[in-house]
């Protein structure tokens, strides 16, 4: 390991020592990762296309999330018992596996399940990323070394909307999903030869010392995430009610056990009380990740059925959102802290606007101002999300910060995922559930973006509860992360 007794790196010595190739070979989990998790919107029209199963697109997402949050929460826990180059490896080598399976997938339901085991690889392989870097690395050199991470992950989102498009007008949607194969095996291989030291060979802790694993409160968000997507695959009025509500409530005894359980809890006390900044907070972070799945999910497929506008120019708008989305963030970091909760409102009208200008635009068809909408929403994350996870975290109880500042990425896969599973029970109402053609797709577009306003809404308001943790001296005292919310 390169010791260092400043913050600064000396990048020399880390490539002389090793450690720097290890840890590109680290961050290329992330690479792969969120590429893989941007690029599925551009795909989709040719994927629909030659798989037909529009009616399920919404599992694309949602099943993926599900996966990448159960992952994520195990493969933390996982290094206490096993060792860190195995878990590393194996996540390749699971993830190199579900992207074969939707490269070769002949059918949507076969589609589906790479991508639920993708989702378990590459959220394994981005936690074990954050892991590696804990064990492997001087605590001196994390800030540059997450900063690093972040600027991965920034263009990753980049990337990945322009690498599905360019694949898929140049080859075949099927080649987009192929090429990740290749690179999980290779992940795998430099995992195995690459992390050769004594910390990264041997398990972290014996004897059970390391939280239990959310076994109860995480099976009951799958079948919740799971009933919701379900209730949207064959539209019937009393049975998709009926599995709708019993999916809400399941999402709603998935908190509660999660309170019950303080070892091996997901989330901070008072999660969506409005009279602490922590729950106006979680409030905030949830409802815009549902509120904004619907152009992530849908966009390019509505565009390309409703406008004949190519897919490459749907990945640069999807590609332009991440830019705002890293760019804004950058340049509020210094911001002083009496101007926190301004930016925090600020942004967070943006993100409402974008949604509610997507009801507008897409039905439309205007590029430009469909350009702006997702400038709007992804700027509008870039300036809330930091301040907004500073607040959180500085607002939770004495012994919860570690929890509540991995509990805003978590919040926000989880929002994406059921995000994701309701936009799907929109679509198909709307339209979907007949097939694929102009007019179902004019329907769906009608209503797909309004029906995410109020959420967009409930959004505003949470923004405008959060207030005092602005005076806090706590705050002060803690980095703003400006990373993407995918990373916390």
């Amino acid at each position: 390991m390169t010791k260092t007794s400043t913050n600064r790196v000396d990048w020399r010595a880390l490539w002389a020592s090793g450690d720097l190739a290890r840890f590109c070979f680290i961050s290329l989990g992330i690479l792969l990762h969120a590429t893989n998790e941007t690029m599925v919107a551009t795909v989709m029209p040719a994927m629909v296309g030659e798989l037909a199963g529009v009616q399920l697109v919404g599992w694309s997402l949602a099943i993926y999330e599900l996966g990448a949050i159960v992952a994520g929460a195990a493969a933390g826990r996982l290094v206490s018992y096993v060792a860190l180059r195995t878990n590393m490896t194996a996540a390749a080598l699971l993830y190199a596996a579900g992207a074969l399976v939707c490269a070769t997938a002949p059918s949507m339901p076969l589609f589906l399940s790479g991508r639920l085991i993708e989702g378990l690889g590459g959220g394994a392989l981005v936690s074990l990323a954050f892991v590696s870097v804990e064990r492997l690395f001087a605590r001196a050199i994390w800030p540059q070394l997450f900063g690093v991470m972040s600027a991965i992950w920034g263009v990753a989102a980049f990337s990945g909307p322009v690498l599905g498009a360019v694949m898929t007008e140049l080859l075949s949607w099927r080649w987009a999903f192929g090429a990740f194969p290749l690179g999980g095996t290779a992940m795998a291989l430099a995992s195995f030869l690459v992390l050769d030291t004594p910390k990264a060979t041997r398990p972290q802790a014996t004897g059970g010392s390391a939280p239990p694993f959310p076994f109860a409160a995480l099976g009951c968000l799958a079948v919740s995430v799971v009933l919701i997507a379900t209730a949207g695959v064959d539209i019937a009025l009393l049975r998709s009610s009926l599995l709708l509500t019993l999916g809400m409530i399941g999402l709603a005894l998935f908190v509660y056990i999660d309170a019950l359980k303080p070892r091996s809890r997901l989330f901070p006390s008072r999660l969506f009380s409005w009279r602490s900044p922590v729950g106006a907070g979680m409030t905030m972070v949830a409802a815009f990740s549902v509120a904004t799945c619907s152009f992530a999910v849908y966009g390019p497929l509505l565009l390309t059925s409703l406008h004949d506008i190519p897919i490459l120019t749907t990945g640069y708008i999807i590609a332009a959102e991440s830019i705002a989305w890293s760019i804004l963030s950058i340049l509020v970091a210094n911001a002083p802290p009496e101007r926190e909760r301004l930016i925090i409102v600020g942004g967070a009208l943006m993100i409402a606007t974008g949604v509610a200008g997507f009801a507008y635009t897409v039905p439309a068809g205007s590029i430009p101002l469909i350009l702006l909408c997702a400038l709007l929403q992804g700027g509008g994350f870039g300036i809330a999300w930091p301040f907004v996870t500073r607040v959180i975290v500085a607002s939770a109880k004495e012994g919860e910060q570690t929890i509540a500042s991995a509990a805003v990425p978590t919040m926000q896969r989880i929002g994406y995922a059921v995000g994701a599973a309701l936009t799907g029970i929109v679509a198909n109402a709307s339209g979907f559930s007949e097939g694929l053609n102009r007019e179902a797709a004019a329907n769906v577009a009608a209503w797909l973006f309004l029906a995410f306003i109020p959420l967009g809404i409930l959004g505003c308001l949470a923004a405008l509860r959060i207030s005092g943790a602005s005076d806090d001296a706590r705050l002060a005292k803690l980095p703003i992360s400006l990373t993407r919310g995918e990373i916390g």
